[in-house]
């Protein structure tokens, strides 16, 4: 077979690749009490088998390997041939499932994003009576803990945005707006081979390509769960830049998209033209300090509820507790999982119930908006080792960086 034929194999991730990640799945599919599942999130799909296409994956407990209904695109193949049906509407999956012996009441789906509407035409293709179990907590849990694979991509992903981050200072010309500036930085990233999709996970969560936010902006609330708001270009996506003249000591706060093959990494550093604040360096070096700290208590078995605690424990210290995520409008947290979505489990918040895991990757922001002044702070990816220390994947220097 050749290599022009093999990309359109539905699994791209190899067999044993992929059954590290079944594996994880059905542990945490049993612990749930859950026999059986369809999958047909795109993220989720992507995560076990390398590729987004539209239709489902049928996974049960006691099967090795999992089925595949493809709507579109119709040139994939399987190999055994037999796991790939196709089909026209989700109500072809049940009696495919009946022909081979495969006897199911109704399988779990992911119920935090599939639609009503198509749960309810699955649920009535299988004759179920009552409502089905929710599988998307259980793909939340197996995706937060990154198999050696996963973290690769994600170092690929850490790696090719400090490129770019590194090059920011050159990208801005005086006179420049917030949304020039970041135009530039995002065609400096595509450039760079960033995909441009922003995955997000949750109905009510949307991003372009990034956040850049300058001066006064920063303390602009905005209805999403992002770190940073800022007022936007249009109400209809109120977040991030608004058109803000970058002004000599102006903060510019740069939290754009790694996403460079599927997997994100997320990093924000600051740029200022002209003189740095005292007040600004100050905070920043404060931020930078609150990542080395929970950095160090990153170990498996650590509670994210103390991470953040320690954080905000930190900031109080240092008099700037009430700037700490936020000025007009707090973030609840001051750290997330990433990987296939920027929003990952574990989340490092104050009502956390999260432990860290061996293979958990987490992006840490303790970030700060003074008033009169903007947004500061740093951002930084670590993967979560037993075996030594979290490693940091974003590698960018943390000082403030001067815009040429």
């Amino acid at each position: 077979m050749s290599e022009h034929e093999e990309k359109y194999n539905v699994n791209l991730l190899g067999s044993d690749e992929q059954a590290l990640r079944l594996s994880r799945l059905k542990e945490l599919m049993r612990r749930a009490g859950i026999v059986d599942a369809i999958v047909r999130d795109n993220a989720d799909i992507y995560y076990l088998t390398g590729r987004v296409f539209r239709g489902y994956i049928y996974i049960n407990v006691e099967r090795d390997l999992p089925l595949y209904f493809v709507k579109q695109p119709n040139h994939l193949y399987s190999e055994p041939a037999e796991l790939l049906y196709r089909i026209r509407k989700p109500e072809d999956i049940a009696p495919a499932l009946a022909a081979l012996g495969i006897e199911t009441s109704m399988p779990a789906l992911e119920l935090d994003s599939i639609s009503y509407t198509e749960a309810s035409r699955l649920r009535k293709s299988f004759g179920a009576t009552e409502a089905q179990p929710d599988i998307s907590p259980v793909m939340r849990g197996a995706r937060s803990v990154k198999t050696a694979a996963e973290q690769e991509m994600l170092r690929r992903s850490g790696a090719k945005q400090t490129l770019v981050y590194e090059r920011i200072p050159q990208l801005y010309s005086e006179g420049m707006t917030d949304i020039e500036l970041q135009i530039e930085i995002e065609r400096a990233s595509r450039l760079e081979g960033c995909l441009g999709q922003f995955r997000v996970a949750g109905p009510d969560m949307e991003l372009f390509m990034g956040n850049v936010l300058t001066g006064d902006n920063a303390d602009t609330p905005s209805p999403y769960d992002f770190a940073m708001g800022g007022e936007g270009l249009d109400p209809s996506i109120p977040v991030g830049a608004n058109g803000t003249m970058i002004k000599p000591g102006m903060p510019v706060m740069v939290d754009v998209n790694g996403n460079y093959n599927g997997y994100m990494t997320d990093m924000t550093r600051m740029y200022i033209a002209g003189d740095i604040p005292a007040e600004a360096e100050r905070a920043n070096e404060l931020s930078a300090a609150i990542c080395e700290q929970l950095a160090a208590m990153m170990t498996p078995g650590a509670k994210a509820a103390d991470l953040y605690a320690r954080a905000l424990q930190m900031a109080s210290e240092a008099g700037m507790e009430e700037y700490f995520m936020g000025h007009r409008s707090h973030a609840g947290f001051v750290g997330h999982g990433v990987g296939i979505e920027v929003n990952e489990a574990p989340v490092i918040a104050p009502r956390s119930r999260d432990i860290l895991a061996d293979g958990n990757v987490i992006a840490l922001e303790p970030k700060f908006v003074i008033p009169g002044l903007g947004a500061v702070g740093v951002e930084n990816t670590y993967i979560v080792h037993a075996d030594r220390a979290a490693e940091v994947i974003t590698t960018a220097r943390t000082a403030i960086s001067l815009l040429d």
